[in-house]
């Protein structure tokens, strides 16, 4: 597995890491020993930084109480993300952003359900957040108390990070990029570039789709794919990304190839440091990591882009 400096951090992390979303059941249940198999195996596999959040699972945290579970005795060895801002909004139960301590008690909360004493990266989970103020204040809160070594945000608007990243202090930014969504490209990873923010690409996949496993004719029975099916509220957007991963199959065969394909266009992008597709198994989670043993010329990522357009 190569790797790649994670912005001004300076840290060396793996170009592929782990996504933790998939084995929290939102993607479909599955089983504790399923969970922690994946986990391991995308550790074995050489991934060596781990991506999760307070609301990732049903209940909310599963994701973040498996990931503690499995990390145990190879904790100091990895990078864990987390990310605040989400909590109990599916439930009922959010939890008011009204001042750091209300930032404070929530990063609490990540460190017990992971069991650590320390989270490498904590970032805000509103990406539309206008007013950073209180996550700003909050994070710094728990850096100087040693629980937290860095901070950012996971957005896909340029100007909400700028305004995140008011005083140069935000240092990891994560943001929905693959190859049917290049739109980073123009702006936004050339001021990650610019400024030094270490970037992670969540949805390399575009949410399976770019496995090309899926037509027309699939039916998906998971939370986060259900507006895909038949009167789906995002049907007609995923039936174009269909025709156009079946463009892209003339080229690159359908299942581990075309995964690798996806995964490796995005880490081998200079702005980003790392690509964190999920995973629900340990065969896909070292499918997955095989991506980043090499990365693309920039003549192999224009083929693929002019594929797809």
């Amino acid at each position: 597995m190569l790797r790649k400096q994670f912005g001004k951090l300076g840290w060396p992390v793996s170009v592929v890491g782990l996504g933790t979303w998939n084995i929290g059941n939102q993607w479909g249940e599955i089983d504790d020993t399923t969970a922690w198999a994946t986990i391991r195996a995308a550790y074995e596999a050489g991934m060596t930084l781990f991506d999760t959040a307070e609301s990732y699972g049903i209940p909310n945290g599963l994701s973040e109480f498996r990931l503690g579970r499995a990390l145990a005795g190879i904790r100091h060895n990895v990078v864990v993300v987390s990310k605040i801002g989400n909590w109990g909004k599916r439930t009922g139960g959010e939890v008011p952003k009204t001042g750091v301590d209300s930032i404070r008690v929530s990063g609490h909360a990540i460190l017990g359900r992971l069991r650590t004493d320390w989270v490498d990266v904590i970032l805000c989970h509103e990406g539309d957040v206008q007013d950073p103020t209180v996550y700003l204040e909050g994070f710094e809160a728990l850096k100087a108390e040693g629980s937290l070594r860095a901070y950012g945000i996971s957005t896909n608007s340029l100007d909400v990070l700028k305004k995140f990243n008011v005083n140069g202090t935000c240092s990891v930014v994560q943001v929905d990029y693959s190859l049917l969504n290049r739109a980073p490209e123009a702006a936004f990873l050339p001021y990650c570039q610019e400024h030094g923010i270490g970037v992670m690409v969540r949805g390399p996949l575009a949410k399976g789709v770019l496995s090309g496993r899926y037509n027309g004719e699939s039916t998906f029975t998971d939370t986060v794919r259900a507006g895909w099916n038949d009167d789906g509220a995002a049907r007609s957007k995923f039936l174009e990304q269909v025709g156009q991963v079946e463009k892209l199959a003339e080229i690159v065969p359908p299942g581990p190839e075309m995964v690798a394909a996806a995964i490796r266009y995005t880490a081998s992008h200079p702005a980003v440091s790392v690509t964190i597709p999920g995973a629900k198994s340990a065969a896909q989670a070292a499918t997955n990591a095989a991506a980043g043993e090499r990365l693309y010329t920039d003549a192999e990522m224009r083929k693929l882009a002019a594929v797809v357009s």
